[in-house]
């Protein structure tokens, strides 16, 4: 690689770091840079700043936010007895696009994966148990991906609120066993809500 800067290879290394992108796609990333103009470049680098120096986790259901609240817990206008479980922002995000739910949301930051090393003690698990308990919710919906992992998260999170005397519900299996719900589309997101199973 001795015909790169030493600019442009360490640029290409930090590129193949990010998930999905082999060394090829950092490369072909790393050249298109070079070609455009240096104020859309300089664009890109201030936003990547701006996210890190601005986004954090909201303070009561860790969406992404850049205030205390995220935008959907300062929304009073939302149905406050409905608590939907998610395991992502971006999980969230695509519920939000169906139009079909209103209420508020708790995001895991994740799933109980004991081959990855992911414990139920690194998730946001202890503060869902926290808010649903000194709440006003009437329904708590499961809304983890129809995954091992993901009904392994339901079933664990069931079992903390065995003592609360709450309805439980699940994402109706529209969405195939396997899949995430980011890759689910509109119309069947839709369905998985409206058609939720009750499990408590």
């Amino acid at each position: 690689m001795s015909e790169l800067t030493e600019s442009v290879q360490q640029m290409i290394q930090e590129f193949a770091k990010l998930p999905g992108i082999g060394r090829k796609s950092a490369e072909r990333i790393a050249y298109h840079l070079l070609k455009i103009e240096k104020q859309d470049a300089l664009a890109l680098a201030d936003s990547i700043r701006n996210v890190k120096e601005n986004v954090r986790y909201c303070a009561n259901c860790y969406n992404l936010a850049e205030q205390e609240l995220c935008e959907i817990c300062r929304d009073l206008s939302r149905d406050q007895t409905l608590l939907c479980v998610v395991e992502q922002p971006r999980d969230l995000i695509v519920l939000e696009q169906t139009g079909k739910y209103n209420g508020l949301y708790h995001v895991l930051l994740g799933r109980i994966a004991p081959l990855d090393q992911v414990e139920a003690d690194q998730l946001s698990i202890d503060a869902l148990i926290k808010r649903i308990k000194k709440g006003n919710f009437k329904e708590v919906i499961l809304g983890t991906n129809p995954t091992v992992e993901g009904d392994g998260t339901a079933l664990h999170i069931m079992n903390r609120l065995i003592d609360v005397p709450i309805k439980i519900t699940r994402l109706a299996r529209g969405i195939t066993t396997g899949n995430e719900l980011q890759f689910a589309n509109k119309e069947m997101l839709a369905d998985a809500i409206s058609e939720r199973q009750i499990l408590r």
